[in-house]
Formats: structure tokens, C-alpha cells, sequence
């Protein structure tokens, strides 16, 4: 009879909660002077880059989630059926022969400058534990005395890689993993993992959850401490969260009853700011105080959201480098960025190194064509902010905080810029200065049908404009 008592309470428990959260709960606006001021820099910054890398690399495999004891196309163990204990310890020996001799952070943060991109992500600490900083919480690190990259001098990669990127004028952000299924406070070897979710009762082991949220807090001290200027802590796995910010979508990753993983946020962002002022905290899909911004993932929201986001997405088809990878287009990406920034957003961008420590040619040739594109037209892109209605077919709109409205017109692949560009919903003022970013000279505009009618040169038609073209308006009389 306790048994079923205890189950009825534990399906009760869950049944509320997920009732209580079906309604996604309102963005909560940040109150610190310091962090508002920052989230208003960085919805200027609108490109950046994030950078998945580990010893997975090696193998070519999804970052982390083989590890995962669930049935999902992302987690598959290779080869299939292998037994999932021996998987684990040659997956965590991975960690010991991780040895990228061609690491050059130094090449990255110039091709990314290159490209535009204002900030950076790195990952320092993923799902599997596998720490790419000096931290002395663990051996589970790349400075380990036995882990074969620990004798080079670049070896402590985090702080490396933000070094270099600041030196190019870039932002740096830290992204750290919640959960840690190499750490006995999370996954305890006494008990075999059942999903991504911590794998003892933590109520029936307090003692062993207070460890495991020291842990996570000395390691986020760490980076805050010895990693120089840090501007952004991006947290992912989101599944570790307080029982009553649990969501619908967050109860269908546990198979067993929910469980409260609160590792207290406000004592670890406390600790951040306090080492870093300023410093944007986003708890990723834990809607509440401790997500400063929203990050749809691998997808770009239909319409301007009203609050501060940013899309993360792959420049490729993986989050972690596979050897035969598949770029987006430069046409595509420059695409998405435009409509991420004309709905407000920002554009995070993930590219993944190989073993060696370099990235595929690809990842930087299509960074040199975003650059090129960039040069031009980002006058178009950085320090704006959304404006109604947004987009119209083919163009969408951007506005400068003196007013001025962009009107961005995105040429399909091998599309020639036409004769005229059209748009509803945005006018020009009477004595607007209406001109194309890359050509010189004022356009002859009218309004024709309800629709404003720009009119195209053939001397810039032939200019050999390619992706987008960005249409600056000085001053415009809807808005």
C-alpha cells in the first residue's frame, strides 16, 4: 500500500506540474542597471559564433549524447549493440588521446572578425563531463596529467580561445554545462543512468545533490575568475532546473518521477556578476529571472518576438564535427541572418573542430563569403532594431536608432538585382535620401498601387551584388 501511495503521489506530482507549466511563462525582464545596459550591447552585436568541441571529435560523433540511455536518433552507440558499459569507458579513454596539435585559436577568431561575427561561445564543458579548461575539480579534463594534450602549452583550450578572440575585438562567452554524467554527484556509479536526468533520488541523497551543486559552482567560479573578461555564461541542459519551473516539455525527458534539480541559480549568477559585472546569464529554456535571453534552436521564429533572443544554429548538419559534413550555403546563411535581425533576433552560428584542432576548409570559405557580404551591408545589420512590418516578400526591414530604415532585398541564388524593388507598409519621407549600400548615388523612388517602387540603375544591377541588397532610407513617414 506505501508503494502505491507513494507512486500515486510521485504521478499527482507530476500531473500538476505539467499541468501548472503548459503555458510558456512570460520573459522576466532583467532588473541589474549594468546587465540591462549589456543585453542592449548585445542586441548590437546580432552575429556570433559558437564552437562545439571535445574529444568526440576523434570519433566524428554527436557531441556527448551516445553517452544518453535513450532510444533517440542522437544518441545511437556506434557500432550499433555494442554494450553500452564498454561504449562508456572507450568513449570517456576518448579524453586521454584528445591531442589537436594544430589548435590556432588565433585562425579562427580572424576568420570569425573576418566574417563579422561580435561574439563567441565556446563550450567548455558539455553533457559528458569532459572539461576543455583547467578546472581542479576534476580529472576529467585536457590538462590532466595523463590526458596526452596536457604537456603543450596552449593546453588549458578554454582560455586560449577566448584570449584570441578578444585580441580580435570579439566578445567572449562561456558555455557550461548543468548536467555532468561523468561526475558521482550526478550520474553515481552505484545506480545505472536511465536518461539525461540526474540517476538518484535527490531527496533520499541530499547530501550527495549539495555536492554536486558545489561542484557545478566551483567550476563556474573558476571560469569567472581565471578567464579573463567573460560578457556572456551560456548554460545548457536545461532539464536540470527547479521542480516548480519544470514544463511539458521538460517531464517528457524523464522516465522516472520528476525530481528537483535546483542548483540554486540565483547563489551561482550572484557569484558570476560579482566577478563579472554586467555579465548576461541565459539558463537556456528555464524560463525565469536567469534567462536574460531566448534561444530557439536550428530555427527561426515566424514573427519578431518581444523580448531579447537569439537563433542557434549549425553552419552545417552537426553541432560537433563529422568528417563529410554539409554546409549551409553562403546564400542561406547571409538569408537567415537578415530575417533573424529583422525580427529583432540575433544569429549564433556553430561551427565544430576536427581532432586536430582546425575546422573544415568549408567552415572558412563560407566565412570569407559572409565577410565579403558583410563589408557592405552591415551597416544594415549591426545597431538596429526591428520595425513593422518587418518583412514584405522578398525584403525585409531594419531600423537604425536615428531612424533610418533599411529595406534589405534577398536575392535568390544567381539572381541578378532587378530593375526595381518594391515593398508595402513603409514609406519614404518627402525628402528622404534613398541610396543602396555598394553603389553610389541617390534612388529615384515613387509610390505606386500602395507600394513603395525603387528604382535600380543599371549601372548597380551590373555591379555583381550578390545574396542581398540593403536599401538605406535616411528617414521614412510610417512607422
Amino acid at each position: 500500500m506505501r508503494k502505491l501511495l507513494v507512486a500515486a503521489g510521485f504521478a499527482l506530482l507530476s500531473v500538476n506540474a505539467a499541468q501548472a507549466q503548459e503555458q510558456e511563462p512570460p520573459y522576466v525582464p532583467e532588473t541589474d542597471k549594468a546587465v540591462v545596459q549589456k543585453l542592449d550591447e548585445w542586441q548590437d552585436w546580432k552575429f556570433g559564433m559558437i564552437i562545439h568541441w571535445g574529444p568526440y571529435s576523434q570519433w566524428g560523433v554527436v557531441e556527448s549524447w551516445s553517452l544518453c540511455p535513450e532510444d533517440e536518433g542522437w544518441t545511437q552507440r556506434k557500432p550499433y549493440g555494442i554494450p553500452y558499459y564498454d561504449y562508456l569507458k572507450k568513449y570517456e579513454a576518448l579524453g586521454k588521446s584528445f591531442n589537436p596539435v594544430h589548435f590556432n585559436p588565433e585562425h579562427w577568431a580572424k576568420a570569425a572578425a573576418d566574417a563579422g561575427m561580435k561574439y563567441v561561445v565556446f563550450t567548455t564543458k558539455h553533457h559528458d563531463g569532459y572539461c576543455m579548461f583547467d578546472t581542479k575539480q576534476t580529472d576529467y579534463r585536457v590538462t590532466a596529467p595523463d590526458a596526452a594534450f596536457s604537456k603543450n602549452p596552449r593546453a588549458n583550450i578554454a582560455k586560449e580561445v577566448f584570449n584570441a578572440f578578444r585580441k580580435e575585438g570579439i566578445h567572449a562567452g562561456a558555455y557550461f554545462s548543468k548536467p555532468d554524467w561523468h561526475t558521482e554527484y550526478y550520474w553515481w556509479s552505484y545506480f545505472p543512468p536511465r536518461d539525461r536526468n540526474v540517476n538518484y533520488d535527490v531527496e533520499k541523497y541530499p547530501e550527495r545533490w549539495e555536492k554536486f551543486k558545489q561542484y557545478t559552482y566551483n567550476q563556474i567560479e573558476e571560469l569567472m575568475t581565471g578567464y579573463g573578461k567573460l560578457d556572456i555564461l551560456w548554460l545548457d541542459g536545461g532539464w536540470v532546473r527547479p521542480l516548480k519551473q519544470q514544463t511539458k516539455e521538460s517531464l517528457s525527458w524523464s522516465k522516472s518521477a520528476p525530481q528537483n534539480q535546483d542548483i540554486d541559480m540565483a547563489k551561482i549568477a550572484g557569484m558570476a556578476r560579482s566577478r563579472q559585472p554586467g555579465l548576461i546569464v541565459v539558463d537556456r529554456s528555464v524560463h525565469g529571472p536567469f534567462e536574460n535571453y531566448r534561444t530557439p534552436e536550428q530555427q527561426i521564429p515566424d514573427k519578431p518576438l518581444d523580448y531579447p533572443w537569439e537563433t542557434c544554429m549549425t553552419m552545417g548538419g552537426s553541432w560537433s564535427y563529422v568528417p563529410d559534413d554539409k554546409y549551409k550555403s553562403v546564400n542561406v546563411l547571409i538569408h537567415n541572418l537578415v530575417d533573424i535581425v529583422a525580427k529583432g533576433g540575433n544569429y549564433l552560428l556553430n561551427v565544430g573542430p576536427g581532432p586536430d584542432g582546425e575546422l573544415h576548409d568549408a567552415a572558412y570559405t563560407t566565412m570569407k563569403g559572409i565577410g565579403e557580404w558583410i563589408h557592405i551591408n552591415g551597416d544594415a545589420i549591426y545597431g538596429t532594431r526591428a520595425v513593422a512590418p518587418y518583412k514584405d516578400g522578398k525584403v525585409c526591414f531594419t531600423r537604425k536608432k536615428d531612424g533610418a530604415v533599411y529595406a534589405i532585398y534577398m536575392l535568390d541564388e544567381g539572381e541578378k538585382v532587378p530593375a526595381t524593388i518594391s515593398f508595402a507598409g513603409l514609406t519614404p519621407a518627402k525628402k528622404a535620401r534613398v541610396e543602396i549600400l555598394g553603389a553610389a548615388g541617390a534612388l529615384v523612388w515613387k509610390t505606386q498601387g500602395g507600394k513603395t517602387v525603387i528604382n535600380i540603375p543599371a549601372s548597380v544591377q551590373n555591379k555583381g551584388l550578390k545574396h542581398a541588397v540593403a536599401v538605406r532610407i535616411s528617414a521614412v513617414d510610417k512607422m
